[in-house]
C-alpha cells in the first residue's frame, strides 16, 4: 500500500457544502507552482503539468470557479492548492441509496442471501411489522435523565411470526423451516477474560453465544438470539426485494461492499441522530476501533502521474481496487465520508488515554460488528491512509481515511 502512495501524483478532495476543494500533488507530478495550471472544464477540472493533462469528472451542477484556484503552504514533497467551486443548489445530496435497515418496507417481499457466496439463506419474507430496537446507549440515557427505569433493561425484545426488528447494525427476524437447508449452528468457544479489579486469579468467564453461519460457504452471518430468534448482520447479509430477484451478483468485491455498507449508515445515524462518534465493538463489547465522523460530503479522485490520464474517484477508499495508478475509462469523481479512526487493540492503540476517555462518553454511540468484520474494517481504513498524501495521514491522536459511498 505504501509503495502505491508513493506512485500517486495527484491527489483532489472537493467539499460540496463548504464549495471548496483541496489538490495536492507531488513533486514528481511538478516542482513548483508556476508548473501547474487548474482550470474546469464541463462538468470536469483539468489540471495541467509537466507530465500532460489530469482531468477529473465531477458531477452535474459542481464545477470550478475559474480563477480562484490559489497556491497553499507546501507540506514536505507535496503542493498543495486550495480553491472555490461552484455548486447548483438543485445538485441531489441524497443519490446515494440507503441501507437496508433503511430500505425495508412492511407488505414487500424479500429474500436474504449470504453475502459472501450468494446463497440464499431465508425464504421470501413479508414482514407485517418493521420495527427499531433501542439503540446505542439508550440504557444509560434513561438512568441520567429520566425519573422512571428502563422499561427494556433486562428484557429480549424479540420478533413474533412476519415481524422484523432493526438494530443499528443488525436485523432480528424468525427463524423458518428452511433454515435448516442453509444455516448451520454453533456454540462459540469458551474464553476467559479479566473482569475490571480482577487478579489473573479470577478470571470471568465469556458468555457463549449461538453462531450462525452459512451452510454453503460457512461464513458467519450473525447469532440465535433465541430458539426461533437469528440476529442477521447488515454486513455479512444482502437484502433484496424478491420482485425481479434473478441470479445473485457475486462480483462486489467483500471490501468494497463493507466499506459502503458501514459509511452509508454512519451518515444515517449522524442525519437521524445527531451521532458523529462511534465506537466499533465485537460482540464482547469491547471497543476495536474508536471512528469520526468529520463530513459527508467529499468528493474523491486520485491518479498516478501518468500524463493524459483520467482520474478515479475509487482510487483511495478500496483496497480491492487502491492501485492508484491511471486509469483509461472516464469516471466521476467518487463520494465518500472523511473520518478520523484509532484502533483499540492494545498492541496498535498507543493512545489508552484517548480510548479511555471515549468508552466513559455518553456521546459515543456503539456499533456492534462480529470480530472478523472488525479486523476488515480495519484493514479498509488503514488501506485509505495508505494511499493519501503524508501530510493527510493523520490529525492529533487520529489516524485519517476515507470510506466511499
Amino acid at each position: 500500500m505504501g509503495e502505491n502512495a508513493k506512485g500517486a501524483g495527484v491527489f483532489l478532495e472537493l467539499r460540496k457544502r463548504l464549495q471548496s476543494g483541496l489538490l495536492v500533488l507531488w513533486r514528481d507530478v511538478a516542482k513548483s507552482y508556476a508548473e501547474v495550471r487548474v482550470t474546469g472544464g464541463d462538468s470536469s477540472l483539468h489540471v495541467r503539468t509537466p507530465r500532460g493533462l489530469l482531468i477529473v469528472e465531477l458531477p452535474a451542477g459542481v464545477s470550478l470557479v475559474e480563477g480562484s484556484c490559489r497556491e497553499a503552504p507546501e507540506r514536505g514533497d507535496e503542493i498543495h492548492f486550495r480553491m472555490r467551486l461552484k455548486v447548483d443548489q438543485h445538485t441531489d445530496d441524497t443519490e446515494t441509496p440507503g441501507s437496508v435497515l433503511e430500505r425495508l418496507q412492511v407488505g414487500e417481499s424479500y429474500c436474504f442471501h449470504c453475502q459472501s457466496c450468494g446463497t440464499r439463506v431465508l425464504e421470501e419474507r413479508v414482514f407485517k411489522r418493521v420495527l427499531p430496537l433501542p439503540n446505542g446507549n439508550w440504557s444509560s440515557l434513561v438512568d441520567d435523565w429520566c425519573c422512571h427505569p428502563d422499561p427494556f433493561a433486562n428484557l429480549k425484545l424479540l420478533p413474533r411470526a412476519e415481524d422484523c426488528f432493526l438494530g443499528d447494525t443488525h436485523l432480528l427476524v424468525p427463524r423458518d423451516r428452511g433454515c435448516e437447508e442453509t444455516l448451520t449452528q454453533e456454540l462459540s468457544p469458551i474464553t476467559n477474560k479479566m473482569a475490571d479489579g480482577q487478579n489473573q486469579d479470577t478470571p470471568k468467564p465469556n458468555r457463549r453465544r449461538t453462531l450462525v453461519s452459512c451452510k454453503s460457504c460457512t461464513a458467519g452471518l450473525g447469532e440465535a438470539v433465541a430458539p426461533g430468534t437469528l440476529k442477521l448482520y447488515i454486513t455479512e447479509v444482502t437484502v433484496r426485494p424478491s420482485v425481479g430477484d434473478g441470479q445473485f451478483d457475486t462480483s462486489l468485491d467483500r471490501s468494497l461492499f463493507l466499506e459502503q455498507t458501514v459509511a452509508v449508515r454512519l451518515v444515517e445515524l449522524s442525519s437521524s441522530q445527531s451521532m458523529f462518534r462511534f465506537s466499533i465493538q465485537a460482540s464482547d463489547g469491547k471497543a476495536f476501533i474508536l471512528l469520526w465522523l468529520l463530513n459527508s460530503d467529499s468528493l474523491i479522485a486520485s491518479s498516478s502521474a501518468t500524463p493524459s490520464s483520467t482520474v478515479r474517484g475509487d482510487a483511495v477508499t478500496s483496497p480491492g481496487h487502491r492501485q492508484c495508478s491511471e486509469h483509461q475509462s472516464p469516471t466521476k469523481a467518487g463520494s465518500a465520508v472523511k473520518v478520523l479512526y484509532l484502533p483499540c487493540s492494545p498492541s496498535a492503540s498507543t493512545h489508552q488515554d484517548v480510548v479511555d476517555t471515549w468508552e466513559k462518553d455518553i456521546g459515543v454511540h456503539p456499533l456492534e460488528l462480529p470480530l472478523t468484520t472488525c479486523q476488515e474494517l480495519l484493514s479498509v481504513l488503514t488501506a485509505s491512509t495508505s494511499c493519501l498524501p503524508p501530510s493527510l495521514h493523520s490529525m492529533n491522536s487520529y489516524q485519517v481515511a476515507y470510506m466511499r459511498l
